[in-house]
């Protein structure tokens, strides 16, 4: 009898667990929604975050809020341990998503587990850029100063685990020149320094350095995508440049913590397609380098774990290490 009566228990408590979640997801929104950038106000999170939130509608606001830290694992860990009812969500970012979990040894969450993927917002090829007093005019330049004068100069990045800590990584194992790291809390700081020249070079997301090439405060050495960027057609690929075989690109999407209710993912994956459609939008991510992605959040967790193996690689090769 009494395993008949906990029997009967478990079932109410699921059926009623069950019940809560599927009232959740129906009444969902009914307050803000918070979606947390992991890196600081000004860098490409940042940038794509406020975009979207001016755009998105889901009969509630969305309050952005930067958790800066540990090459963006501190804002991604707040999001993964949030309770999946849809209130937290992320800007996420190819560094804290894919590339430090093979760069840490010690990462506090799993991204392949620990996170419900929603949708692909963004996919752009860094700049190699460089302050314009540096004596290099083009990427043979560069390698040659680089060569002559080991570990004179430094580069700047987005922070450690990030597309551009391990663009530059790369660089630097296929190259063979050797310059120190400086790393940033996010693209912001990281670009003011680079602007103000005190650090000389940096391989930098479209998004947040072409109003500085455009102004002349930075100069554009080249792009490291395979092929030219038509944003900037100008600008050559680092393949191009004698660099072989290189290629590097940063991607930005939106996840909330795992266990998030179907129906709340789907809404926002819709609405985000939606906005990610329209003719403005396109042409704003367009300017700033950004192909057109989009996608199903199934299509976002297979591009996760395939992102995941591929940087597995690249760190293992490049033998990239997190600078404390």
């Amino acid at each position: 009898m009494n395993a008949f009566l906990s029997a009967r228990s478990f079932c109410v408590g699921l059926l009623l667990a069950l019940f809560a979640g599927a009232l959740l997801a129906q009444s969902w929104p009914s307050k803000p929604i918070r979606l947390v950038t992991p890196y600081p106000p000004g860098g490409t999170t940042d940038i794509l975050s406020r975009l979207f939130a001016q755009s998105m509608d889901l009969g509630q606001p969305i309050i952005i809020e930067a958790r800066p830290g540990a090459g963006g694992n501190v804002g991604t860990e707040q999001v993964a341990r949030a309770a999946p009812d849809g209130y937290t969500l992320l800007m996420g970012a190819s560094g804290p998503l894919a590339i430090n979990a093979s760069l840490f040894r010690k990462l506090p969450y799993d991204p392949a587990k620990d996170l419900s993927p929603i949708v692909l917002v963004a996919s752009v090829p860094l700049v190699l850029v460089v302050h314009p007093s540096l004596p290099a005019s083009g990427v043979p330049e560069l390698i040659a100063l680089l060569k002559a004068n080991p570990d004179k100069y430094s580069y700047a990045s987005a922070g450690n685990g990030t597309p551009q800590h391990l663009s530059a990584e790369l660089f630097k194992s296929i190259t063979g020149v050797r310059m120190a790291h400086v790393p940033y809390k996010g693209s912001g700081p990281a670009v003011n320094d680079l602007v103000g020249g005190q650090v000389p070079i940096s391989f930098e997301s479209m998004i947040a350095v072409l109003q500085q090439v455009q102004a002349g405060r930075l100069r554009a050495l080249a792009v490291t995508s395979l092929r030219r960027s038509p944003t900037v057609p100008d600008i050559p690929a680092l393949a191009e440049s004698g660099v072989q075989a290189y290629e590097s690109i940063a991607w930005y999407g939106v996840v909330g913590p795992a266990g998030l209710p179907k129906r709340i993912v789907e809404r926002v994956n819709q609405e985000m397609r939606r906005v990610l459609g329209q003719t403005e939008m396109k042409a704003r991510l367009f300017a700033m380098g950004s192909a057109s992605v989009h996608g199903t959040p199934e299509q976002f967790g297979a591009f996760i774990r395939a992102e995941i193996q591929k940087w597995a690689k690249v760190v293992k090769e490049s033998g990239a290490k997190v600078d404390d």
